[in-house]
């Protein structure tokens, strides 16, 4: 890895909700994609949002303003649906055009609605696209105007767009004649660890259960893979795993779809020993999703060598590459033919653990991505 140590270049990163944290894909990327830049030489600074939950702990003790090397800035946040992401997002961005940045790293589009502000103040701007953010179910009007006018900000003044996948590449190439950078999230290798906490919670042992892990949000298709779930001839459990996401009237559908049946499991948003061991003793891990940017959550799950089933999109595609089982989106009959066909026959299930995690290995270390990103800033500010 080269250093960035001689010219200790100033970089803030906008956009995210808080690091550290797993709220979602976009802040699990931040929390480590920020501290391995720093880790390289680079002062790095973080714009956390306050919302409710810091606002009460302020109260009682100051705010962490260091993390792993990442200088950690909290700034104002009107913490309700649809404004939380535009207020603190704007208050980072005035906020870092008046301090001495070299590069702003923006992440996700609607953040970047006034990007050129801190451009204006000579800031180099680069902009991680994580996916179409428009295009998900969960945002009304205003909000899908919001992001969209964020996205044509960020083709407008950033200096550097990243996407993480090829389709990605095409839709800006196509809509706006613009290049992009692929540079995808990575992972940290990680051990499996046998099932203890998960059998204690949950009654959950080592290849029990079919595992859905991620945001219940429609764009995910979990609405799918119940209604495959229900037609399996199998002893194996459904497990699904995550939080709400402003979407209480879909989390209401799927708790209806699956009834009275105890072999559905909702654990609710889980992280720390409980999130690795229910990744590590999956039987099948299945992605059903219509949209995607890059799903991280697939990528730890190969990391545990899990066998991964997902909607054959070219997000989840181009991940997999090859090392699981990919069904036409929004096909349930073929979803549950797949699930089915790895259920009788635990022999290609195994085989394809040993796949997915020499696959992410090979491709995905947060090594790599840091080297990645490290030549493109490095790029951008020799100019």
């Amino acid at each position: 890895m080269k250093s960035a140590e001689k010219t200790a270049k100033r970089i803030a990163m906008i956009g995210h909700k808080f690091i550290p944290s797993r709220d979602g894909g976009v802040e699990v990327v931040v929390s480590s994609l920020a501290p391995h830049l720093a880790e390289t030489g680079y002062d790095v600074t973080c714009y956390n949002r306050t919302n409710k939950q810091f606002k009460k702990m302020r109260k009682t003790a100051p705010l962490p303003r260091e993390y792993r090397g990442v200088h950690l800035v909290w700034t104002p946040t009107v913490d309700r649906r649809g404004l939380a992401a535009m207020t603190s997002s704007i208050f980072a961005s005035i906020m870092a055009s008046f301090r001495r940045f070299d590069l702003i790293h923006y992440h996700t589009e609607g953040p970047c609605v006034l990007c050129g502000l801190p451009r204006l103040f000579g800031k180099k701007i680069v902009v991680t696209v994580h996916g179409l953010d428009h295009q998900r179910q969960k945002w009304g009007k205003f909000a899908s105007f919001y992001i969209m006018r964020g996205e044509k900000a960020a083709v407008r003044h950033a200096h550097s767009m990243i996407v993480l996948s090829r389709d990605a590449q095409t839709y800006f190439r196509e809509k706006y004649g613009r290049e992009t950078v692929l540079i995808p999230n990575g992972i940290d290798p990680a051990e499996p660890r046998p099932a203890s906490e998960i059998t204690k919670q949950f009654g959950l042992g080592a290849r029990e259960y079919i595992l859905f892990l991620g945001r219940l949000v429609p764009e995910k298709g979990i609405h799918y893979l119940i209604e495959a779930y229900r037609n399996l001839k199998t002893d194996k459990k459904l497990v699904i795993v995550g939080g709400t996401s402003d979407t209480d009237d879909y989390v209401r559908r799927l708790y209806d779809m699956a009834g009275d049946d105890p072999s559905v499991i909702f654990t609710g948003f889980q992280q720390g020993t409980v999130l690795e061991e229910l990744y590590s003793n999956a039987y099948l891990y299945v992605l059903p999703s219509d949209l995607e940017g890059m799903p991280l959550t697939l990528l730890e799950a190969m990391n545990y060598g899990c066998c991964c089933v997902t909607s054959d999109i070219g997000e989840c595609a181009d991940v997999l590459d090859g090392s699981g089982v990919t069904f036409p989106r929004g096909n349930v009959e073929a979803l549950g033919e797949a699930l089915q066909d790895l259920c009788d026959h635990p022999e290609k299930a195994e085989a394809l653990r040993a796949e997915a995690r020499k696959t992410v290995s090979s491709k995905y270390t947060w090594e790599q991505i840091t080297e990645q990103t490290h030549e493109l800033y490095a790029k951008l500010l020799e100019r």
